[in-house]
């Protein structure tokens, strides 16, 4: 005897609701009407991008309206414009990425790109290698260690002064005159251009040592003008939004208040203020204006900073591509100055992770 199979029927629960797969549906559609529409005048990638974006939303939310009613379909609509905008923001970021991964790697693997300088280093040596395939001679070595020198000078006398200035603010500030001064010159330093931060060291390095003083720690201290104002503004709101009841709790026990401030205070907000202070490096490291006022550039290795000029990695790169070292053969030199922009971007990313894992190392305990 036959038994007749009853027709599923859709749950309460999940009537009037899209399937699972609509999202995956309707992204194929959109890929494919996407491919078609674009191949008429002529494929293009980021074209093609662009309007199978444009096609999924309408498709996924209309089908959404079908079904679902104008409720679910706004909630779609609003959830591909959120997602639309994060992609568009994301876009230039991993363009950016991939572009000097792409003309960046090939210089950073030319033998002795690290190692060496640009002391010697002529058009004759770029031309021998376009003409006869030879590796691109000459390196970021003394760039490098300009870098290095700058930034830390700079970090040096930045930090101390910076966390000072917000520790005065929040905790002995209290509205005064002095402490509001002190918050509308640290407003105007965060604006000003980095070229006159340099044109600042140089003019007061002409008054106190003499004229065309060109060096790396008034460099340094040209960077360290445009740090102080980022370092103060983290600083602060970190140690604002520690809890009173901390500092409370210390004085109730005796505590001196330099005390809370040291032990209790700046170990709680430690983490910000570490992501202040990479986020202010960050800011500089790759500035070229103030550099080139008041470190110059060299093409040697020079160890110290207080004597001679001294090169960094934005000068580096900025002297490769303006004034290649083989005009008739700038491919050389292009090469250099990608390749000294992915070892920049390297150095920040070395410094974001530091700057966590000091971080991490200084927090508050939160366990027994």
């Amino acid at each position: 005897m036959a038994t007749a199979t009853a027709t599923p029927r859709r749950s309460k629960l999940t009537r009037g609701r899209l399937p699972g797969y609509a999202g995956w549906v309707s992204l194929a559609v959109a890929l494919v009407l996407g491919a078609a529409i674009i191949a008429v005048p002529g494929f293009n990638a980021f074209g093609w991008g662009v309007l199978s974006a444009i096609i999924f939303a309408v498709v996924y939310v209309s089908w959404s309206r079908i079904v679902e009613g104008g409720r679910k379909a706004a909630d779609k609509l609003a959830t591909c414009l959120v997602v639309g905008s994060f992609l568009i923001a994301l876009l230039p970021l991993v363009s950016v990425i991939w572009t000097v991964l792409v003309a960046g790697i090939p210089g950073l693997l030319t033998p002795g790109f690290l190692g060496t300088s640009m002391n010697g280093v002529t058009g004759v040596f770029d031309n021998r290698a376009v003409n006869e395939g030879t590796h691109v001679v000459g390196g970021i070595y003394h760039a490098l260690l300009g870098t290095v020198w700058i930034t830390l000078l700079a970090t040096l006398i930045s930090v101390p002064v910076g966390l000072l200035t917000a520790v005065y603010l929040v905790e002995y500030g209290d509205d005064r005159p002095l402490a509001r001064a002190i918050t509308f010159f640290v407003d105007v330093m965060t604006g000003i251009p980095s070229i006159v931060a340099g044109l600042f060291a140089a003019a007061f390095f002409f008054v106190i040592v003499g004229p065309g003083t060109k060096t790396g720690f008034v460099a340094a201290v040209a960077l360290s003008v445009l740090m102080i104002p980022v370092v103060v503004r983290s600083t602060e709101e970190m140690l604002k939004i520690v809890p009173n009841e901390l500092r409370e709790a210390s004085y109730a026990l005796g505590v001196r208040k330099w005390r809370t401030i040291l032990k209790v205070v700046v170990p709680t907000a430690i983490s910000g203020i570490a992501s202040g202070v990479t986020l202010s490096i960050a800011r500089v490291i790759g500035e070229t204006a103030p550099i080139l006022v008041t470190a110059g550039f060299a093409t040697a290795i020079n160890n110290n900073p207080f004597s001679g000029w001294m090169a960094s990695l934005p000068t580096f790169i900025y002297t490769q591509i303006l004034n290649p070292t083989s005009p008739s053969n700038p491919g050389p030199s292009e090469q250099r100055a990608w390749a000294a922009a992915l070892v920049l971007i390297i150095l920040v990313m070395v410094l974001n992770l530091a700057a966590r894992l000091i971080a991490r190392a200084f927090a508050p305990k939160t366990g027994r």
